[in-house]
């Protein structure tokens, strides 16, 4: 599987912005897809998943609200609309493919393909 992020930007606080994540290769329904973000200094962090057998969605607490994350099976793409943006959402975004547990569909840990990331960044 391969995956790539794009859509980044340097954007004003409160903005919209949506990321973009298309893959090839094959995706099962044991699979999830998910966002991941990187600040300078701080380690990856989850902050959306998708499942593929159901697309039902998980949202960590500093996004919900904010974020949405979609697919589109047709363009197999995962897109993550993010609006009211902060500047402490400035990162760089990851999207990845992995295996899917409920109990924890953000933890990086369980994904093992990872696109090359997208810089976003939200001036004050």
């Amino acid at each position: 599987v391969q995956l790539v992020e794009s859509g980044g930007d340097l954007v004003e606080t409160g903005g919209p912005l949506t990321l973009s994540c298309t893959i090839s290769g094959l995706i099962s329904d044991d699979n999830a897809i998910g966002w991941f973000r990187q600040a300078p200094g701080e380690a990856r962090a989850g902050i959306s998943a998708i499942s593929a057998r159901d697309s039902s969605t998980y949202y960590g607490d500093d996004v919900k609200g904010r974020f949405t994350i979609s697919r589109d099976k047709a363009k197999e793409t995962v897109y993550l609309r993010m609006d009211n943006l902060k500047p402490e959402d400035t990162a760089i975004y990851y999207c990845a493919v992995g295996e899917f547990i409920k109990a924890s569909p953000m933890q990086p840990l369980w994904y093992d393909s990872w696109g090359q990331g997208t810089q976003v960044t939200v001036s004050s």
